[in-house]
């Protein structure tokens, strides 16, 4: 089982009466080194815990989850640091929102090109930018016609054979997946986000999926169908989908090497909370024994603490209701008020090029040896593979309802329900 390491070891964050470290940025060779010595307070200091979870975490092994919100794939940020992040193996399932996955398909059409996406005044004149059928996100603008094509090239999509079923969320991504994986190799687009985690089998969670254009087209092929048009049987599993995810987090704590998990929260919103539920499903809800929350919860919102929201929560109200770990938080979770765009390509650089170095050095020396001077290349350098538990989603459920039907009379009656 994965554990912390002693906090009187920690390397980057000080204790309570430690000395600041201030080195010189001239003396840092690497970014991870400029995080650990050269953020000595304030905002900076928050950063330098930041780094210095993702950094124990990471080299501990954890397999972690990601709940993303705001529009990363819109604006081209996953191409610039989420999926050589996710590429790592070092993440095992993904929460976002459904408009992340619908604005990942924008690349894959021949009629759009990477030439569409352009910045523009975020004060500027949006009653121009309509007249002028651009579309914006903040600062990112784009031809209304994007959209129009995305729509029809998902209702086209959605129509084909293997979607009309009922299935799970990361059941319908995985599809999308394969198709957005194919049509960007057709017109010589990058790998996408969807077209990535399918790669990789990494599950993809949407709490929220009505709240999007891939399930708004969706309804227009159901509404069309009641109204005489052609059959259309695709269906959300809302009920499976929660349940994959509670088997996901069952194995990180019981069947994965390190039996723990770790979670990167980026924004808040319906992300965040879906991806800490499985918790309270599996102990509050399930009533199963020894479930744990996240050993590791390493947040970045803009959400001021104050507002009561769920996106503002910091990990230690997350304790209260089971979803951190309530031994080791105070050493192993952080809430960074900050803007994730900001920060985020310069952690997965630090973390990659840490990787890399680690690299060369196992060439040079050896594992054994290696591992004796930094214990930690034991999980940077983990088979970038990674854990595929999408490959593996019907074993892990079919574990987790063997559970649920050894404990059925025991749930019955602590829910109050009839015997069966």
């Amino acid at each position: 089982m994965a554990t912390r390491k002693d906090p009187k070891q920690r390397h980057g964050c000080q204790q309570s009466g430690a000395g600041l470290r201030h080195r010189p940025v001239t003396e840092s060779k690497h970014l991870d080194h400029l995080f650990e010595s050269s953020f000595p307070s304030f905002g900076g200091a928050f950063l330098r815990r930041i780094w210095t979870l993702l950094d124990e975490a990471i080299g501990m092994g954890l397999p972690m989850t990601m709940s993303v919100s705001g529009p990363v794939t819109a604006s081209g940020q996953h191409y610039a640091w989420l999926n050589p992040l996710l590429d790592t193996g070092w993440f095992a399932y993904l929460s976002v929102t459904d408009a992340i996955c619908y604005h990942d398909a924008h690349r894959a059409l021949e009629s759009v090109s990477e030439s569409d996406f352009t910045e523009v005044p975020i004060f500027g004149d949006d009653g121009q930018l309509r007249d002028e059928e651009i579309i914006r996100i903040t600062d990112i603008g784009f031809p209304e016609g994007v959209l129009l094509d995305t729509d029809r090239y998902l209702c086209r999509l959605l129509r084909l054979p293997e979607f009309q079923r009922r299935m799970t969320g990361p059941e319908f991504r995985n599809l999308l997946g394969a198709h957005f994986a194919a049509a960007e190799q057709a017109c010589g687009a990058q790998e996408g986000l969807m077209a990535l985690c399918q790669r990789k089998s990494i599950p993809v969670f949407v709490g929220a999926p009505a709240d999007g254009s891939v399930f708004l087209n969706s309804t227009l092929l159901w509404a069309l169908a009641q109204t005489g048009g052609d059959a259309y049987a695709f269906e959300l599993d809302l009920h499976g989908e929660v349940m994959e995810s509670c088997a996901y987090h069952h194995w990180g704590l019981f069947e994965s090497a390190a039996q723990n998990l770790g979670t990167v929260i980026l924004g808040g919103g319906v992300p965040k909370n879906f991806s800490l539920q499985p918790e309270p499903a599996l102990s509050q809800i399930f009533g199963f024994d020894d479930i744990r929350g996240y050993l590791y919860d390493i947040q970045i919102t803009t959400a001021p603490v104050t507002d009561g929201s769920l996106s503002s929560c910091p990990p230690a109200e997350a304790v209260t209701w089971g979803k951190v770990d309530k031994e080791n938080y105070r050493q192993t979770t952080e809430s960074f008020t900050c803007d994730y765009s900001i920060v985020m390509p310069l952690l997965t650089k630090a973390l990659l090029d840490k990787r890399a170095r680690l690299q060369r050095l196992q060439q040079e020396l050896g594992m054994e040896t290696l591992l004796e001077r930094h214990p930690e290349a034991a999980g940077y350098l983990r088979p970038t593979d990674g854990f595929r538990l999408f490959d593996q989603r019907a074993t892990l459920l079919a574990t987790l309802m063997s559970k649920v039907r050894d404990n059925a009379a025991r749930l019955r009656a602590d829910s109050g329900l009839s015997p069966a």
